[in-house]
């Protein structure tokens, strides 16, 4: 999640309710300095702050199970209070239960009182706090009876600290507070209303079972004034994932995230345990977690104990009549020991009538614990009884919970064939993921079962097959690659030409997914193959696979090979394979045409796809359509036209593959759109995909292009990983230019003067680099920013000032750039050279290859005009040159690109004042949008040097985005970020991201101070 801010260390912590907490029984310490997800709820503790400075008298009631980090996050609040004029006292409930010690969390905030700020603070009441502190001497002669006494004098003493400076009393683990200290703390908050005291107490919902007296304590507080009750959520996957990656000192991969955020289900104390092992996919559960979580299971009667064994065999979700038909008792039985078992609150009930475990890592540690017989045999009767009854587990699931407890009882005739029929089941379902996982199983069992022919009615060959291709589906490259060589090895092509043509086809598919090679050969050997094959619809869909290869190399072929397609594909009326040609028609067509000529051909296609039904086509032609628009500028329709094709992605079971070329797509135009956190999430399900092979490259790019321009410091890891893939055999043009464009700007943002020169000129001297215009725009940008950024080396006129992000110059126009998002690198210092040996004669040369390329690209949409434009200025310099740059991004409309020239025309027009102020006004309000932060440091670097001050262009209302303006409307509307996800057609963490910035921006600290701001600013006007 965005905007860690605290640290998650917790020492002693106790868990999961009974009276003494499953933590309770050992000390665990685990630690790290990140928190992440919580910068709402540490906005909410600072606002009830900010009540209490006004002197509004508050309390907050945070509350939260055991791990998620309550504590942490009062310590990172009370950590931020440092310096400032606050007192801040704590105390802690002792895990005694009511039979404990009075007013201990009282009596150990004034002993840090005392300590800290001596006697003198007591008012020479030291008698009458002795009640609290023996420590102060013999008690005052006031009794029991007169026990409001000392409620008077602690709210006395509260009343007096608050008149000299806010007090913020934190009452820490109330769930274990006796009766005393709640009628104390109902004392406070009632009726001695201290009114510059917050008072902040956390709890553990976990611990509050049907009968704890805190559960009415607590609703009675809530209607009191002032007081509010925070729930602290546990993380989700985005949370888990940064969370993971500060422990693990890297970027989890996807798998490990998933593993985890499956397992630990978003409880940090459980995250870090799982990355605290040895296991860099952190897929051990350490014995120490182990031993902690099945403390409290031993606690539990024996009876009770049987039935958590049972429910765990079942998984981590499941019916109630299902435990009972595999534990076998009579219903009395099984609902007195599982009521035990959720009044321990291992297991809760489920909202659709069955129940689940509270933590699916107590699920697995229980599990694990299960001796060999009562494992083999409590899986088989859950097959059984599932086998019986299908109707026990939720529609659809039948099949593979009864494949995965066959196979788990070790049975391997029943898991080869229950295997077998759960797969061709996920197939019905697109859900190819799981049908590759079940068909995995059922050839690793072939060799196990003597009879496996019999029993499938399948032959090994067909198995095979059918894994191979299955696996391709699911984005498994690797084993795919595994799959098809060894099925083309057991193959008689002669025999079966179709066969071999179509595992030919998919290998050449997969090789070129794998950066191995182009694929052709595999695609002429099976064109070949097909050529004396029988004309059929088999046939025919082949050979649009084979056209769609063809494409890629052989331009000329491929007209032929869609001649032969269409003709079959008439001949048999075949829908699927003349919607199959006229996309393979508009591919050939957009590569040789005007993209306006091949675009209609494209938006046919995929209106007959759309109308057939045909996903896996519509999927495939929404992408080269929105490709196309973005080429053509018209970034909304491109956004448009991809994101239509991410839900068929998703339901024809190919996310990992076509889905992630969909979001990548989507995400492009949106950056272009200037909607950069929409842009961002979208990036994010993308990785979350983990896409295989060169797949990950679009997403890679646009996110390590996103980070850079933001200055986020994960930026570094994904350029280094994406550039590392030029390495590889064979890299489709496009994706090389992508890497090389890359491979320039980091080594600008190291200002890493040889890597520059070398990236730039590696780059300009790409075989490849004509061959993509629409790319090589791009590159030719970043490579002519590099040829002025030694230029400019050459002369001795740039250094660095101290910061990430600043520039200084001495002497000279030009920029090495404080508009390029380079500038967000490690400092030099001054007089370093960035050359690094580069000699004039070195830079000259890479000025006149990057004219020659100029020279012969076309320039004929939008952004290719804007960068052509660009080129020149950086080449020629001069603020004509500079201000048609800026008219050309102004007419393609991207804003980081229109902002990165504007801040370049500003400073060559730096003796035009007001025109260079305007400029660097406009640079501000864009870069504060996009939350560019280097751009912005550079224009506010600018601005200094210029002597100008870069105000806000236009209201404040300019500052926004349009679609932070649509999310503002909905905040004043009082909507939840899940009502304004749903409105707006986005997800809640987008959401989310969105009112976050819009707080930030309009200066607030929530929501309806945010809503009262639009208003008062009319930003909500029409």
């Amino acid at each position: 999640m965005a905007g860690a801010a605290v640290a998650y260390g917790m020492i002693g912590l106790n868990f999961l309710s009974d009276r003494h907490g499953m933590l309770g029984l050992m000390t665990v310490t685990g630690h790290s300095e990140i928190l992440v997800g919580r910068d709402a709820d540490l906005a909410a503790l600072h606002d009830a702050l900010r009540r209490v400075r006004s002197d509004e008298p508050a309390a907050m009631l945070v509350g939260g199970e055991a791990g998620v980090g309550k504590t942490r996050l009062v310590e990172e609040f009370t950590r931020a209070l440092a310096g400032e004029p606050v007192r801040v006292l704590t105390g802690q409930c002792l895990e005694l239960g009511e039979e404990g010690l009075p007013f201990a969390p009282f009596a150990a905030a004034l002993r840090e009182l005392v300590r800290r700020e001596g006697r003198e603070v007591l008012d020479g009441r030291e008698a009458d706090f002795a009640r609290l502190m023996p420590e102060l001497g013999p008690p005052s002669e006031f009794g029991e009876a007169h026990r409001g006494l000392l409620f008077e004098l602690v709210g006395a003493l509260f009343a007096r600290l608050c008149a000299q400076r806010p007090l913020v009393l934190i009452l820490e683990d109330l769930h274990w507070a006796d009766r005393s200290t709640r009628d104390l703390i109902g004392f406070l908050i009632r009726s001695s209303r201290a009114p510059r005291m917050l008072l902040l107490a956390t709890y553990r919902t976990d611990e509050l079972h049907r009968g704890h007296p805190l559960r009415p304590f607590v609703a009675e507080l809530e209607r009191v004034r002032g007081v509010r009750r925070l729930e602290l959520d546990r993380l989700d996957r985005e949370g888990t994932a940064e969370l993971l990656g500060h422990l693990l000192g890297a970027e989890p991969e996807p798998q490990t995230v998933d593993a985890v955020s499956s397992r630990a289900q978003g409880v940090p104390f459980f995250i870090e345990q799982l990355a605290a092992t040895a296991d860099p996919a952190c897929a051990d559960l350490p014995e120490t977690l182990r031993d902690l979580l099945l403390s409290r299971v031993d606690l539990l009667p024996e009876a009770a104990q049987r039935m958590l064994r049972v429910a765990a065999v079942g998984g981590t979700r499941l019916g109630h009549d299902l435990i009972a038909r595999v534990a076998g008792v009579d219903e009395i039985t099984c609902e007195s020991a599982l009521r035990v078992v959720v009044a321990a609150q291992l297991i809760v009930f489920d909202p659709d009538g069955g129940y689940e475990f509270r933590h699916a890592l107590v699920r697995e540690a229980v599990h694990d614990d299960l001796l060999p017989g009562e494992h083999t045999r409590l899986h088989a009767r859950y097959a059984e009884a599932i086998e019986t009854d299908p109707q026990l587990v939720p529609p659809g699931r039948a099949p593979a919970e009864i494949a995965h407890h066959w196979h788990a009882a070790k049975n391997h005739p029943r898991a080869l064939v229950t295997a077998k029929q759960a797969a061709d089941e996920a197939r019905r379902r697109f859900a190819y993921a799981e049908q590759a996982r079940l068909l995995d199983r059922a050839l690793e069992l072939w060799e196990q079962v003597p009879e496996a022919t019999e029993l499938l009615g399948v032959r090994h060959l067909d198995l095979l097959e059918e894994t191979a291709l299955v696996a391709i589906d699911s984005g498994e490259l690797q084993r795919a690659l595994s799959l098809t060589r060894a099925a083309l090895a057991d193959l008689d092509t002669g025999a079966e030409p179709v066969r071999a043509a179509r595992l030919l086809v998919r290998r050449a598919k997969l090789v070129r997914l794998a950066g191995k090679s182009d694929g052709f050969a595999e695609a002429k050997e099976a064109y070949r193959l097909l050529t004396g094959a029988p004309d059929d619809r088999v046939r025919a869909g082949l050979l649009g696979d084979v056209a769609y290869l063809f494409a890629k190399s052989d331009g000329d072929e491929v007209e032929r090979i869609w001649e032969q397609l269409r003709a079959s594909a008439d001949q048999h009326g075949d829908a699927a394979a003349q919607i199959a040609a006229e996309l393979t028609k508009g591919q050939v067509c957009a590569g040789r045409v005007p993209a306006a000529e091949g675009l209609p051909i494209l938006r046919a296609a995929v209106a007959e796809a759309r109308a057939a039904g045909d996903e896996r086509a519509l999927t495939r032609g929404l992408i080269n359509v929105s490709d196309v628009l973005f080429e053509l500028g018209r970034y909304a329709e491109s956004a448009t036209a991809a994101a239509e094709g991410v839900p068929h992605a998703v339901r024809y079971g190919v996310s990992r593959t076509t889905g992630v070329y969909l979001l990548s797509n989507q995400a492009e135009a949106l950056l272009a759109l200037g909607r950069w956190d929409e842009a961002d999430a979208l990036l994010a399900e993308a990785a979350r995909q983990d896409p295989p092979g060169l797949v990950a490259v679009p997403w890679l790019r646009l996110r390590a292009r996103l980070r850079l321009f933001r200055g986020h410091p994960g930026a570094g890891h994904l350029i280094t990983r994406l550039v590392s893939m030029l390495g590889k055999p064979y890299v489709p043009p496009e994706k090389k230019l992508w890497m090389l464009e890359l491979r320039i700007l980091a080594a600008l943002s190291a200002h890493d003067g040889a890597a520059v020169l070398s990236a730039a000129r590696a780059a300009v001297h790409e075989p490849v680099l004509l061959d993509r215009p629409r790319y090589a725009w791009q590159l030719l940008t970043a490579a002519a920013r590099a040829a002025t950024f030694h230029r400019e080396a050459g002369r001795g006129s740039v250094h660095r000032e101290a910061g990430p992000g600043s520039v200084h110059r001495e002497a000279g126009p030009g920029l090495a750039s404080p508009g390029d998002p380079a500038w967000a690198g490690p400092s030099r210092s001054a007089g370093d050279s960035a050359s690094d040996g580069a000699t004039p004669a070195d830079v000259e040369r890479l000025v006149e290859r990057i004219r020659w390329a100029a020279q012969r690209l076309p320039r004929r949409y939008p952004a290719e005009l804007a960068a052509a434009a660009q080129v020149e200025a950086e080449l020629d310099g001069g603020a004509d040159r500079w201000n048609a740059a800026v008219a050309a991004w102004r007419v393609d409309s991207q804003p980081f690109e229109l902002a990165s020239v504007l801040l370049r025309a500003a400073e060559a027009n730096a003796a035009d004042r007001p025109a260079a102020a305007s400029a660097l006004a406009e640079v501000t309000t864009i870069a504060t949008g996009l939350g560019a932060a280097p751009l912005l440091e550079a224009a506010e670097v600018l601005a200094r040097r210029l002597g100008v001050r870069p105000a806000v262009a236009g209201p404040a209302t300019e500052v926004l985005t349009a679609r932070e303006h649509e999310v503002l409307r909905l905040v004043a509307e009082g909507q939840s970020n899940g009502q304004i996800a749903h409105r707006l057609f986005i997800s809640p963490k987008t959401a989310s991201v969105h009112v976050s910035r819009i707080i930030a921006k309009l200066e607030v600290t929530n929501r309806v101070e945010a809503a009262a701001v639009a208003r008062r600013l009319g930003l909500l006007d029409d």
